[in-house]
């Protein structure tokens, strides 16, 4: 299925810039639960079994996504274990990296894998203002990031406000996120699915495609939504003032 709308320093560094992990913020509890244990498991669990039997998205699909869209000047928001950006194909054999995330059990993790592109590493809530001093990116990238973010998505969509100064003009927004309502679901995703909302871990009970569209429409004037299982894989380019 494809929706398309075209309404046509301490910024590097060799640790994590650090802001608040505090249990209290709103975006605490969805990624608390990547410890260095927990991240040990996430590629056989998530990337070999979720991802293409219960979600119904296989992996490959997601790292074809990165190999049609990421650049050279890329900056990955919610890194999960690096299994990406070890994998897809970038335009130059030293591209520029940034790793941005939460939770430091995570971004030390997608670091050591992508040790040999030396990432620059920022440790941010992007559900508010993120206060980096770096040169912007040509590419960004959010994989299985929004539906751990609590609200509703116009509520959650405030990260692409936020990482707006981050992105150079011209510059394209990609990634996938996992969606409730406007889906195929199956018996496994519709179970594991209220599972994780009840612990915290997701907060997706209301994400539909069509506010996914809507939210997307009102920053950019370039959008393109490919549902595969019960992902949305977004691409969006020409950001309104």
């Amino acid at each position: 299925m494809t929706i398309r709308s075209r309404n046509v320093d301490e910024a590097e560094h060799q640790g994590p810039r650090r802001t608040s992990g505090c249990r209290h913020e709103p975006a605490y509890a969805g990624q608390a639960i990547y410890s260095p244990t927990t991240l040990a498991l996430y590629d056989l669990v998530v990337l070999g079994l979720s991802n293409p039997l219960v979600w119904r998205c296989p992996t490959r699909r997601i790292l074809r996504l990165y190999d049609q869209y990421v650049t050279d000047n890329h900056l990955d928001v919610g890194v999960g274990t690096g299994w990406y950006l070890d994998r897809c194909r970038f335009p130059s054999l030293a591209p520029r990296i940034g790793l941005m995330d939460l939770n430091p059990s995570s971004l030390a993790a997608a670091s050591r894998r992508i040790a040999r592109y030396r990432p620059e590493q920022f440790r941010a809530d992007v559900l508010k203002p993120v206060a980096v001093e770096a040169p912007a990116f040509q590419s960004i990238a959010l994989t299985y990031l929004l539906h751990c973010l609590p609200g509703s998505i116009a509520q959650k969509a405030v990260v692409f406000d936020n990482l707006a100064p981050l992105l150079q003009p011209g510059g394209v927004i990609f990634g996938a996120t996992l969606l409730r309502i406007g889906v195929v679901r199956s018996t496994a995703a519709r179970v594991l699915m209220r599972a994780y909302n009840r612990k915290g871990i997701f907060s997706n009970e209301a994400d539909s495609v069509q506010a996914l569209r809507a939210a997307l429409d009102q920053r950019f004037r370039s959008v393109e939504i490919d549902i595969v299982g019960c992902a949305a894989l977004f691409v969006a380019r020409d950001r309104r003032d």
